[in-house]
């Protein structure tokens, strides 16, 4: 029994993990009516909603504190305030019940979750808001295989809705001013299997500030951006050999960007995994579903050991459960 918490970014969340089966994945999420996440008050937000959402959490698994074993806590990558404000719950809670802790890399969490669908050696297409990575299990490792060579496509969706006047997140937002839009050329900017997303939202808030309709820059950007995705996710696949993609992160809850995922899997003959909306965000669940497998490893830390790493990168982290 493994009690996960996610803490990196704008949501605070506490999952349970038993025997590979979730139980339990509770969050709250911060938001804004304008403007993007203030890290010091999304900090504060956590702290704030942290003991509900764990007393919540354990009472839709129908367990006790006594049977929790270990506690996961994304402890990397993220915004540095709110980091620290999660390991400060998971440090109290696992003194008072005298447990080890898990630090668990929410990146490859969002891996595991995707392998938990069946997918045995995917390449994983993440995209979320401060990541956008292809990532897959070569050598001991999760090697990124390609990456954005600026901002993170989340981060990128936001900032054009921050422009337009929308709040966050804007992504939910930008899917829906879509489905009215029609096609609008945008600089596409793909080299090798890296992306790049500054040329095309510079170029994104020229044509609305000119009078551009929201619909049709809505409908390109996620043309634009989306192919570029699946152009490095597909290149990746050929390059490592693998015939199995998993996306993650919360951009993959956009209907459209799954859609491509789905026709160039075919395309290729390839199989295409894609978790349930509650597991593609960020979330608990697959905090406390890694931390199982990494406790089962013999993967442990202490109160005294275990540290934020805001900057660690996916191909840092030594992968021994596998």
């Amino acid at each position: 029994m493994i009690l996960g918490i996610e803490c990196t970014a704008h949501t605070f969340g506490v999952g349970i993990s038993n025997n590979g089966k979730i139980l339990s994945n509770i969050k709250d999420m911060y938001k804004t009516e304008t403007g993007g996440i203030i890290p010091n008050d999304s900090a504060k937000h956590h702290r704030e909603v942290a003991d509900k959402i764990y007393n919540e959490a354990l009472s839709t698994a129908n367990i006790k504190e006594s049977e929790i074993k270990a506690i996961a806590i994304s402890n990397a990558p993220g915004l540095a305030p709110c980091l620290y404000a999660g390991m400060e719950f998971a440090k109290k809670k696992a003194k008072e019940l005298n447990i080890p802790l898990i630090g668990v890399n929410h990146c490859i969490a969002h891996l595991e979750i995707g392998r938990s669908l069946g997918a045995n050696d995917p390449v994983l297409l993440y995209a979320s808001g401060a990541n956008t990575q292809i990532i897959a299990y070569a050598a001991g490792k999760y090697r990124v295989f390609g990456e954005t060579l600026d901002i993170g496509i989340g981060n990128f969706i936001d900032k054009f809705a921050r422009h337009v006047g929308m709040g966050f997140p804007g992504g939910p937002k930008i899917e829906e001013k879509a489905k009215n839009g029609k096609y609008i050329e945008l600089p596409y900017s793909i080299k090798g299997m890296d992306v790049a997303f500054s040329g095309m939202q510079t170029k994104l808030q020229q044509l609305y500030d000119k009078g551009e309709k929201i619909e049709d820059l809505s409908f390109s950007l996620q043309e634009t951006a989306f192919a570029m995705l699946i152009e490095a996710a597909e290149r990746a696949m050929a390059h490592t050999g693998k015939n199995e993609l998993v996306l993650g992160g919360g951009v993959g809850c956009n209907a459209r960007l799954q859609e491509m995922c789905k026709i160039m899997c075919e395309e290729r003959k390839a199989k295409f995994f894609c978790p349930i909306k509650s597991l593609l965000v960020d979330n608990a669940g697959m905090i406390a579903f890694t931390g199982e497998i990494m406790f089962n490893a013999g993967i442990k830390e202490t109160i005294d050991t275990i540290e934020v790493k805001p900057r660690e990168r996916t191909d840092e982290v030594e992968v021994i459960w596998r």
